[in-house]
């Protein structure tokens, strides 16, 4: 039998923010390409910080990390002179853009990388742009001020935070702890058949939907304010059902799934 629980909407005093989805901010109208290739192990490290531009990753079968990046700036001699910097060992590298220490006008970078398919993905950090990420492994920590975060089939946990953007995670074979964090943006979250580790997922403004697997044994505490919370699942209620919480057992009881929103629905789905 399906579950389902509906909390009244509450049809005024609804704070009006928009979630922003900011892929790339470009701060010039004059660029300048940036590509460098170094070697790293299977089981290496990647870490990207950048401003103003998003970051995209994805994997391949060579023990190769390949940067391309795009610089961007005001003027020509700006884009020409902003510098990026790579350091490297054996099982680490690190990209970075230098910002200036003195702005005149905007600047800002783009970075494009592919690495080796079983490389963790470190930190990744950038503003004013998304942050997408195809495979390699965690845990993975990701933060971007402006702009939406996309990560498909990572391995490994995940600690994802956006200011303004939504946050969307296919994890097919996550198997450490999730937690994701966004102001002004939906939450999507899909987790594998084996899943048994903690789920945290929390918005402002914002939806948040986890496809759970049908057999996952967990403890569920779903909070939100000004909207409802729906279940695909067969759920055992633990104290009192209130106007804006949910607490209750999925199968026998285990990790925890906690989910809280201001002004969004939750939907637990399969």
């Amino acid at each position: 039998m399906r579950t389902r629980f509906l909390l009244p909407l509450l049809a005024a005093g609804l704070l009006s923010l928009t979630a922003c989805d900011i892929e790339d901010l470009n701060p010039g109208h004059f660029t300048a390409d940036f590509h460098q290739s170094q070697p790293l192990s299977a089981a290496g490290k990647v870490s990207v910080e950048s401003f103003n531009g998003g970051i995209e990753i994805s994997t391949w079968e060579q023990e190769t990390v390949d940067i391309s990046a795009t610089k961007y700036g005001s003027t020509q001699q700006m884009a020409d002179d902003m510098e990026i910097r790579v350091d490297h060992t054996a099982d680490a590298v690190s990209v970075r853009a230098v910002r200036p220490s003195i702005r005149h006008g905007n600047q800002g970078a783009k970075f494009v990388l592919r690495i080796p398919r079983t490389a963790v993905v470190d930190r990744i950090t950038t503003s004013n742009g998304g942050i997408r990420v195809s495979q390699g492994a965690g845990p993975a920590h990701l933060h971007t001020s402006n702009g939406s975060i996309h990560v498909l089939g990572l391995a490994g946990g995940l600690d994802a935070q956006s200011s303004n953007g939504s946050i969307t995670a296919d994890l097919t074979h996550a198997t450490g702890a999730v937690r994701v964090e966004t102001s002004n943006g939906s939450i999507g979250l899909t987790l594998p058949g084996d899943f048994r580790d903690d789920i945290r997922a929390h918005t402002s403004n914002g939806g948040i939907t986890v496809h759970l697997p049908r057999e996952m044994n967990a403890r569920i505490s779903a909070r939100t304010s000004n909207a409802k919370i729906t279940s695909d699942f067969d759920l055992r209620m633990q104290g009192e059902l209130g106007r804006n919480h949910l607490d209750a057992l999925m199968g026998t009881g285990g990790a925890l799934v906690e989910l809280t929103t201001s002004n969004g629905s939750i939907h637990l789905a399969r």
